[in-house]
């Protein structure tokens, strides 16, 4: 009787130990395929493991516990977001988890949005932290440290990736020194002889363009009329800068009113650029308002299939117009 009772630990031992192997080597089954899941900061070997097995990864949490432990990691379990494609071993698993092999989140600022609706994007990114909230857009300014009287157009429209605990402001740094790095690039690769004073002219410009065609050939195009129009003392008269302006008030109707309506951003009543970006222009944009193609052009219309007709001359523009807006 004896030698069982001392025979009983070693069987014990011997069992969790062959259990522990089974874990080790053997396939998790996936929930499903892929299985996401996240570590929050802080959490404990032990929360992870109930988590795992409440999502149903795990059959239960303490083999992935008794692992962790017996390699002494208990206390290097990484926060972040995960990302199972193919069934882990246990193995594996923990080796995911001691090492922080985690999948990056990612935000996506897209090419003419305005600063308004990148922080929305923001402020509905559920894996960011947010500490914009509730700011105006002159104290984001102030807490990115970046002297300028306003934000729009300063941050570049790209896919940025970060990992847990990232704050929305540092998004936005990053965003601005991309647009920086692109911007004081192209400004010393620009043409000879454009009418920008600044770099921060040339974004003004790039802006209008963004918004002005979404079709990659036609920009420089769209450039060089707006070049040819502020070498002549033309007014731009371009509707996005009104429709900036307008701002909320706009409901999807540029009316005869609306163009009337003096404002720093009608260009239709006041001459030269508006007084900031309307969007965030993407680098083909701004490498069109610093390249923009050599055209005699002073006009465009759209053809309503999101191209456009240039024109040289007043009559010609109005032909296009009686062609393809007013048939």
């Amino acid at each position: 009787m004896l030698r069982r009772l001392l025979m009983l630990p070693l069987v014990v031992v011997l069992l969790a130990a062959g259990w522990l192997a089974w874990f080790a080597l053997a396939p998790l089954a996936l929930p499903q395929v892929p299985f996401a899941f996240e570590v929050l900061p802080g959490s404990s070997v032990k929360t992870v493991a109930r988590n795992l097995s409440a999502a149903g990864l795990l059959r239960e949490p303490w083999s992935l516990v008794m692992l962790v432990r017996l390699t002494g990691k208990a206390g290097e379990v990484k926060a972040g977001n995960y990302l199972l494609e193919q069934p882990p071993t246990g193995l594996e698993l923990y080796r995911m988890l001691t090492r922080g092999e985690v999948r990056p989140s990612e935000i996506r600022f897209i090419e003419g949005w305005t600063f308004r609706q990148l922080r929305q994007a923001l402020d509905a990114h559920p894996a960011l932290r947010h500490e914009t909230t509730g700011l105006s857009d002159a104290e984001v300014l102030s807490r990115l440290a970046i002297d300028a009287p306003h934000p729009e157009g300063l941050f570049f429209p790209d896919t940025y990736y970060f990992g847990a605990g990232v704050s929305d402001l540092s998004i936005l740094r990053r965003a601005h020194a991309v647009l920086e790095m692109h911007l004081s690039r192209e400004w010393e690769r620009r043409d000879p002889g454009l009418p920008y004073r600044t770099p921060y002219e040339a974004l003004i410009m790039a802006s209008i363009i963004e918004k002005e065609t979404g079709a990659a050939a036609e920009r420089p195009l769209v450039a060089g009329v707006f070049v040819n129009r502020l070498r002549l003392g033309m007014r731009l008269q371009t509707d996005p800068t009104v429709i900036y302006g307008l701002g909320e008030r706009f409901d999807g109707n540029l009316r005869r009113g609306h163009l009337q309506d003096d404002g720093p951003y009608n260009t239709y009543m006041r001459a030269g650029l508006p007084p900031t970006p309307i969007c965030s222009p993407g680098l083909e944009a701004i490498r069109a308002a610093l390249h923009p193609a050599p055209t005699r052009a002073l006009y465009f219309v759209s053809r309503g299939d999101g191209t456009h007709a240039f024109s040289a001359t007043l009559e010609d523009h109005n032909r296009a117009v009686a062609r393809y807006q007013l048939r």
